[in-house]
């Protein structure tokens, strides 16, 4: 049995959903603490309370929004000045935790503070999660624009770390490596216990998950439409037509997530591969200014298994993806999306007991 610490982002749910999956995979043969800022933090901390696997709060980056949905670039750099200013501090502080319980590896799903830590205390990190796609892949055939601002982000994923053992990139989709990239494992979307038992079958609704703030003209689209629409993510509302607004529950999500015909949603990773591994074609519609949802968008789309828009949404734009939806649906393999058995086995090909760590030279990865 070894002792894990594993830290991770908190914007957005994909974050602790990957989490959970691990933690779940994991809990049963070694000790795990978990940190977790944010959302993360309050989406983790009441499922584990009182059990064997501890979850600590820490602090996060957070990106900021306009009154329209879009993120603020200049905005979301001022907001994290103080967080970047107090990084060593904040690092010195997790000492007292690698002293009292001695990890034996250190998982981060893109949080800076941990690996800084694992690096002065001499614990192997591993890296995981979907954001250093962009600093290990062949972008080259992204759009102009989007490979730009892929490449303009690329150095500040690296920023977070690159003295990681193993960069494992989990996403629903595979580009090329750059080359003479080393030690780095692509692998599937991690797919949660419920969505993996759940039987999927079609029940004659949309589901769609929006973040904060609806696309323009996605509600024209919606009831354009005549089909029944589950919205999670913008509140509890009166039906509005045949949009029902749902309050965001993790058991009526899934079950909706079955049972629907298809998706539409903003385009962050997790989510797009859970629906793909369900066989739900998706409609992935990028929050405005998220580079990274609008590369996720783009490759769903070369994917043949979904489409996506990246300007507003046209009732047009979403009875095509509805009339596609057989062609779609036949091109998903839920194999090639399911990561969770990689994902595993790369953790524990890191699991260095004290014993064996004194006789093993870290390998970096090229990144």
């Amino acid at each position: 049995m070894a002792t894990i610490f594993y830290s991770l982002a908190g914007e957005g749910r994909g974050h602790a959903t990957r989490a959970r999956t691990l933690i779940e995979a994991l809990r049963a043969q070694h000790t795990l603490v978990v940190f977790a800022p944010d959302l993360a933090h309050d989406l983790l901390e009441p499922v584990y309370r009182g059990s064997e696997v501890t979850i600590e709060r820490i602090p996060g980056l957070k990106f900021a929004y306009n009154a329209k949905g879009r993120v603020r670039v200049v905005g979301t750099l001022l907001s994290n000045v103080d967080y970047l200013a107090c990084m060593q501090q904040r690092v010195e502080s997790m000492m007292p935790m690698f002293d009292k319980h001695r990890p034996d590896l250190v998982i981060s799903d893109f949080e800076p503070i941990l690996p800084r830590a694992a690096r002065i205390r001499g614990i192997p990190l591993l890296s995981f999660d979907h954001q250093h796609l962009l600093v290990v892949s062949d972008l080259s055939s992204l759009p102009t624009l989007l490979r730009h601002q892929a490449n303009l982000a690329a150095p500040f994923v690296r920023a977070f770390y690159d003295w990681q053992v193993e960069t494992v990139v989990s996403s629903f989709y595979r580009v090329s490596l750059k080359p003479n990239m080393r030690n780095v494992t692509q692998i599937g979307t991690l797919i949660r216990p419920e969505v993996k038992s759940v039987k999927s079958q079609r029940d004659g609704f949309l589901l769609a998950y929006m973040r904060r703030h609806p696309v323009p003209g996605l509600f024209a689209a919606f009831e354009a439409l005549g089909m029944p629409v589950k919205l999670y993510g913008l509140g509890v509302h009166p039906d509005r037509g045949n949009i029902q607004f749902r309050a965001v529950d993790e058991g009526r999500f899934i079950e909706d997530l079955a049972s629907c015909e298809a998706v539409a949603t903003t385009a962050g990773n997790q989510l797009v591969g859970e629906a793909l591994y369900l066989r739900k074609p998706v409609l992935a519609i990028p929050e405005p200014n998220n580079f990274e949802q609008a590369v996720n968008a783009h490759y769903l789309q070369i994917t043949g298994t979904g489409r996506s828009v990246t300007r507003d949404l046209k009732p047009a734009d979403l009875r095509d993806f509805m009339d596609d939806l057989d062609a779609l649906r036949s091109r998903i393999v839920p194999a090639a999306v399911f990561g969770n058995d990689d994902a595993l086995a790369a953790i524990e090909r890191h699991i260095i007991l004290p014993s064996a760590r004194a006789s093993r030279t870290p390998r970096l990865s090229a990144v």
